[in-house]
């Protein structure tokens, strides 16, 4: 019974891809996977095929026999409790692990989701309306990395010692923060963490979805346009049929 994932290269798809590589690199035999790339520069998470899967028209998507999920942190702990691995512990540091991946679907990923749009691709909202968003986003991102830097103190990873589904979450939003404009550089536990995250073998493999090798860490200008150019049609709010 194959995994079917739907998915592009975003942060919210990167956890998935960089959860199936980590599996992987952790020894768990996995059914095959057929990735479905859904074009968000085109509009294809507007069409049927998608939507039949994912309503919300927000990649990832994941079919898995009868059983079709939505949302990039659900992915993960589905995948998790099916391929059972270190990525969530079963004993009781698992409500932990399950605490800080909902944190990150919570905070991290709508506020600097939210910064990033504000950044990049909302060019034709004049600069005085987004003057208030982009500053409430900002302080709230850093409030964010705040905890996080706090929470890493003494610890290689979010839940302690292991990598796990929690870490898997924030990291694609993270590392990001170029792009986003969110500064991590003041908050040393982040940045160390993003270089030992990024060291993983499998978080590389995993990353590398959508791009060549040379733009895993550095997007060409091109690849750059690109995504800005896209940026409207992937934040778009007007695809759901009203009744």
């Amino acid at each position: 019974m194959a995994l079917e994932l739907w998915t592009f290269a975003t942060p919210n798809g990167w956890k998935v891809t960089i959860m199936l590589e980590e599996l992987i690199e952790a020894g768990i035999e996995l059914p095959e996977v057929e990735v479905v790339t859904v074009n968000l520069m085109r509009g294809d998470q507007f069409e049927e095929p998608f939507t039949s899967i994912n309503p919300n028209q927000k990649i990832p998507g994941l079919r898995h026999g009868d059983t079709t999920l939505m949302e990039s942190c659900a992915i993960l702990l589905y995948l998790a409790e099916q391929f059972p691995s270190p990525l969530l512990p079963q004993d009781d540091r698992r409500w932990n692990v399950i605490q800080w991946l909902i944190w990150q679907a919570a905070n991290i990923g709508p506020v600097f989701g939210n910064k990033l749009s504000y950044t990049r691709y909302m060019d034709d909202v004049p600069t005085e309306q987004k003057s208030h968003p982009l500053e409430r986003f900002n302080n709230e991102a850093q409030r964010l990395l705040r905890v996080m830097d706090q929470q890493l103190e003494g610890r290689d990873y979010l839940c302690g010692d292991s990598f796990t589904i929690a870490d898997i979450a924030c990291y694609p939003w993270v590392r990001g923060w170029k792009w986003s404009k969110i500064d991590i550089t003041g908050h040393v536990n982040v940045v160390a963490w993003v270089d030992r995250v990024r060291a993983r073998p499998a978080v590389e493999r995993g990353l590398a979805y959508g791009f060549e090798q040379e733009e895993i860490d550095q997007w060409s200008e091109e690849t750059k346009k690109r995504y800005a150019r896209g940026g409207a049609t992937i934040a778009s709010n007007e695809s759901i049929a009203r009744e």
